[in-house]
């Protein structure tokens, strides 16, 4: 069509295109994108691979190189922990940085996750705080005797999120780390040694002064025994029907419980060979007659 010595061109309309037309595009594209992108994707595998390897050989010299300096037992499975928390923070960003994604959208994007993540885990951030608090201030240390929680047992690990205790009857408790900074701990390690209290009854015809001379006399021939402070005898109740006496002395923590049970045992046995009784409860019953009406 000419207008004014212009040749103006009319062009159709594009047509849509069908379903299977658009289904190869967009297959033609992924694969565009998987050529340009697979070697690079490849290399971040490998890349990602051989980082996993260095940061297990890194945290391996670590605990080699803790164990060479004699550090603390309680700082060791904390300090492993965190390393190998930071090398994988630094293995992922390396790897993102490589990729070519942005790292300020990136970091946005991490940072507002990761105050959602926060938020949603507070108590887990909360039982970190305690973690580090717990080493900075060491109220106990791995391998010490402690009761907390309402459990007790032997500190076998402090890790980042929580301290694991091992139990009398070999049970493991893993006793999270916040709650251990809100709560009281009753060490039974640190002074290195503690008094057994013991007491037993004897009956009101009974001598306290041979009684007392028995005990002593028992306790002094047990090695394990501290002679400082001097074991005592003290007269603790005069109860309904018996004469208590308490029995203290004083052992090594790891004694504590096989001599309190040794002693416990070769005081009945003694006081049975000297015929010191044990009296159990007895009660006076007084029947009053009715009068006949």
């Amino acid at each position: 069509m000419w207008i004014l010595g212009q040749t103006v061109v009319t062009t159709a309309p594009e047509r849509p295109l069908t379903w299977a037309e658009q289904v190869t595009r967009y297959a033609q594209m992924g694969m565009d994108a998987a050529i340009t992108f697979a070697p690079k994707v490849l290399i971040a595998l490998v890349i990602g691979f051989v980082g996993w390897k260095l940061m297990k050989v890194v945290s391996r010299g670590l605990h080699r190189a803790l164990d060479a300096k004699a550090v603390d037992p309680s700082l060791r499975p904390f300090l492993g922990s965190l390393l190998d928390v930071l090398l994988k923070v630094v293995l992922v960003i390396t790897l993102i940085t490589y990729l070519g994604i942005p790292t300020a959208s990136f970091v946005a994007v991490l940072g507002a996750a990761g105050l959602a993540i926060g938020l949603a885990l507070s108590g887990t951030l909360q039982n970190f705080a305690g973690g580090v608090i717990l080493l900075a201030i060491r109220p106990f240390r791995v391998g010490d005797l402690i009761k907390a929680q309402s459990f007790e047992g032997k500190v076998k690990a402090i890790g980042i999120f929580q301290t694991m205790l091992v139990t009398a009857d070999n049970l493991t408790v893993f006793i999270p780390n916040g709650e251990l900074m809100n709560e009281s701990i009753l060490n039974y390690s640190l002074q290195g040694t503690r008094r057994a209290d013991l007491v037993f009854g004897i009956g009101y015809d009974d001598s306290i002064d041979q009684a007392r001379e028995l005990i002593l006399r028992l306790i002094s021939q047990e090695p394990k025994i501290l002679a400082e402070p001097a074991p005592q005898v003290l007269l603790k109740n005069l109860g309904e029907s018996s004469v208590d006496l308490e029995v203290r002395f004083w052992v090594v923590v790891t004694d504590h419980f096989t001599l309190s049970n040794t002693i416990r045992e070769a005081v009945k046995k003694l006081f049975d060979a000297e015929g010191i009784s044990f009296p159990f409860p007895q009660r006076d019953v007084h029947l009053i007659p009715q009068e006949k009406s």
